[in-house]
């Protein structure tokens, strides 16, 4: 996924953050990259670090389309939830793919929908690539 860093800080007892902007929202996530990377334009791959559970950090949309925001402590993100053959999810992020583990199986009907994720922002990380 392309989007824009605005910044990188470092905070006492938390690794280093991003801010970042998409066209659908923004937020502050765990930066993998170069802790001097410049503000501009990059390509990253986003990996959570946390179980999904239905009902606790996972829960239907409010809307459709994909979002990005801060909630507090947490990263908030919207897209569409799907199941994987191995009992895994992934979240449709915009065409970006963020793969997902489960803590429990998803309710029925709702892979394929609109999901809302709320993780610790620490527990999502953005990975830099070059094309």
């Amino acid at each position: 996924m392309l989007l824009e860093l605005v910044k990188i800080a470092k905070f006492p007892r938390s690794p280093w953050l991003a801010q970042v902007r998409t066209p659908f929202g923004g937020t502050m996530v765990r930066w993998c990259g170069d802790t001097t990377a410049e503000p501009g334009k990059y390509h990253v791959e986003w990996t959570v670090d946390e179980d999904i559970a239905w009902g606790r950090n996972a829960k239907p949309a409010v809307g459709v389309g994909p979002g990005v925001r801060t909630g507090g402590h947490c990263v908030v993100l919207r897209g569409r939830l799907n199941l994987t053959v191995d009992g895994a999810a992934v979240l449709d992020f915009d065409g970006t793919q963020i793969l997902l583990d489960l803590a429990d199986p998803v309710p029925e009907g709702v892979a394929g929908t609109w999901a809302e994720l709320f993780i610790e922002r620490e527990k999502i990380a953005l990975h830099p690539y070059e094309l």
